[in-house]
């Protein structure tokens, strides 16, 4: 037993050594890069190109032809065996050329929430005066991603350019950059594939995934000093409606806004008894309840969603972080991406 574990054992060194020679040579032949910014130019020196099955099975064929015709002494065969080889070294070089000479360019993405798929943006410029065909753009698979595309095609009009997304699926909040993708042809014949690698610098901003829906908001209205999670909540003006919590009176209780919700959960009124009315999203507070750092950010993402769908001014105050009250799109994603970016 001893000696068949030590033979285990030697031949998975061996393997592992093998992987990492191989690895020091694709570094040193392919020599891969870091992320680029601004736009990348594909020159000779960073296209590849080999011949696929199918054309390794017409090698062995031509081979094969080459060797009957001069076995039997067959013109005609030697004829179409120059031929064919002529038009396989054609088509190398169209295929090299359909990809060399490109221009890249990181674009955009938006912000999105963990668990989404995140779209990077990217520019493929053709500057030649003929067309690209069949451009085709891949990325290796994630663990648990298996929905997006892994593989999408494009093709590049003479003196023209055209934009591709990546979908990307998002599994933790923080920054996300773009993984790096292979841009490959076969076109025309598909006997010869022509690729190069090529690493965006495109980075998504992940939001944290929101608690569910049924989340309530913080039970009180402060009075928008900065730090304070708490006040009084009167019942002089309206502040708004949110998600029912225990304690709240029958009184304050939404009729209307709950027929028109078509969750059908029970929504509370919110009344304001100073001239603020701003709500302070305090962490403290969310990890009174939660006890974990990820679960509070999502629910602190929940109450600045809920405070946005209900028009009430909200602060967010955490360590480091003290985002004054306010509301609309701009103040909504200056907070999210306070909540992405902590302890990052």
């Amino acid at each position: 037993m001893s000696s068949i574990a030590s033979s285990h054992d030697s031949g998975s060194r061996a393997l592992v050594a093998r992987t990492r020679v191989a690895r020091k040579i694709g570094t040193l032949i392919f020599q891969p890069r870091g992320a680029e910014s601004g736009e990348v130019f594909l020159n000779q020196r960073r296209v590849f190109i080999l011949p696929t099955r199918a054309g390794l099975m017409l090698a062995v064929m031509l081979v094969a032809l080459l060797l009957g015709s001069i076995n039997y002494s067959l013109a005609l065969g030697f004829a179409l065996t120059f031929l064919v080889v002529g038009v396989a070294w054609v088509a190398m070089f169209h295929t090299f050329r359909n990809l060399a000479h490109l221009y890249l360019r990181p674009a955009r993405v938006e912000p999105v929430f963990a668990g989404e798929l995140a779209e990077y943006r990217i520019v493929v410029r053709n500057a030649a005066a003929f067309d690209r065909f069949a451009i085709r753009i891949r990325r290796r698979a994630d663990a648990g991603d298996t929905t997006s595309q892994l593989q999408i095609s494009c093709d590049p009009p003479a003196h023209g350019e055209i934009g591709v997304t990546v979908p990307i699926r998002t599994m933790r909040r923080g920054l996300q950059s773009m993984p790096r993708v292979t841009l490959a042809t076969r076109f025309p014949l598909g006997l010869w594939q022509a690729w190069s690698d090529w690493q965006p610098d495109l980075v998504a901003l992940v939001y944290p995934r929101p608690a569910p829906p049924a989340t309530p908001l913080p039970l009180a209205i402060g009075t928008g000093r900065a730090g304070e999670g708490h006040g009084a909540r009167g019942s002089e003006d309206f502040a708004g409606i949110r998600h029912y919590a225990a304690g709240d009176p029958a009184r304050h209780i939404a009729w209307k806004a709950m027929a028109k919700n078509p969750e059908g959960k029970t929504l509370t009124k919110l009344f304001d008894g100073s001239t603020s009315g701003e709500l302070w999203l305090v962490f403290s507070e969310a990890m009174a309840e939660s006890r974990d750092v990820e679960a509070a950010l999502s629910r602190m993402t929940r109450w600045v969603l809920d405070c946005e769908e209900q028009e009430i001014r909200y602060g967010l105050r955490m360590p480091g972080v003290d985002v004054a009250p306010d509301r609309g799109a701009a103040h909504r994603a200056v907070c999210l991406g306070a909540l992405a970016r902590y302890a990052i």
